[in-house]
């Protein structure tokens, strides 16, 4: 499964570190799911249950629906949202954090951070294996990423302010964007994580994502709004990075 890039112009969303990325959406809910939110980056979804993972590690494991599937809150409980196929233009994936006959516990990208749900196991979706893994170290502003268990790359970053700092926990690669008109990166990988300090930023719902960054000075250091700016050769190789991939942010 490969992390392609996607280019759409539909509309536009501010992550919570500024700029603008172009983006879509799609997935229509059946017309018995119609009235429940969508579990997307602009929206915070109820009564559904925080992760609360062991930082470091993920499963791997990665699920796409075919078509919007409802979420529900306990396995066989009623759906109180709907996880649409598409997400900010591209293809949904979002990781499994614990399954069950039937059922799939995953992360979801909306408010409160860290939200998961139950999907239904109904054949309609598609299953694959990241075998990556991004951990970011808030104190010591590094990067690094790992594949199989090997690392690839450790990196000097910049993380976010100590009024905006960047939200810790298990989140998620949510989407892959390159704007039609890049201004301080020629990608941008929003999470499925938002800044736990600003309710919006730019217009946008705060979303928190890794980006590249023109001055380099940065790097090291507590700057940003929430997101993490990345050097030129960590972007390069987080482009190759499959949607869904768990990203772990920790002090």
């Amino acid at each position: 499964m490969a992390a392609s890039v996607v280019v759409v112009a539909a509309a536009t969303v501010s992550t919570g570190c500024g700029g603008h990325h172009q983006t879509g959406s799609g997935g229509s809910p059946t017309p018995a799911t119609a009235a429940l939110p969508q579990a997307t980056t602009f929206t915070t979804l109820k009564g559904l249950s925080l992760d609360s993972g062991t930082a470091g590690g993920g499963g791997g494991t990665v699920v796409h629906p075919a078509v919007s599937v409802p979420i529900s809150a306990t396995p066989g409980g009623p759906p109180v949202a709907v996880l649409p196929s598409k997400e900010l233009g591209g293809p949904t994936w979002v990781p499994v954090v614990e399954t069950k006959p039937g059922w799939q516990r995953v992360l979801l990208p909306s408010r409160p951070n860290r939200t998961t749900g139950w999907i239904p196991t109904s054949g309609k979706e598609q299953t694959a294996h990241s075998s990556y893994l991004i951990k970011v170290q808030r104190s010591a502003r590094r990067l690094t990423l790992i594949k199989a268990g090997r690392t690839l790359g450790t990196w000097s970053v910049a993380v976010g302010a100590a009024k905006t700092p960047t939200p810790t926990g298990r989140t998620f690669l949510l989407a892959s964007l390159a704007p039609a008109k890049a201004t301080y990166s020629p990608l941008i990988l929003p999470l499925g994580a938002h800044s736990d300090t600003l309710d919006s930023f730019g217009g946008g719902p705060g979303t928190v994502a890794l980006h590249g960054w023109p001055d380099t000075s940065v790097f090291g250091k507590a700057a940003t709004h929430g997101c993490v700016r990345v050097p030129a050769d960590a972007l390069s190789k987080l482009s190759r990075v499959p949607l869904g991939t768990t990203v772990w942010v920790t002090d």
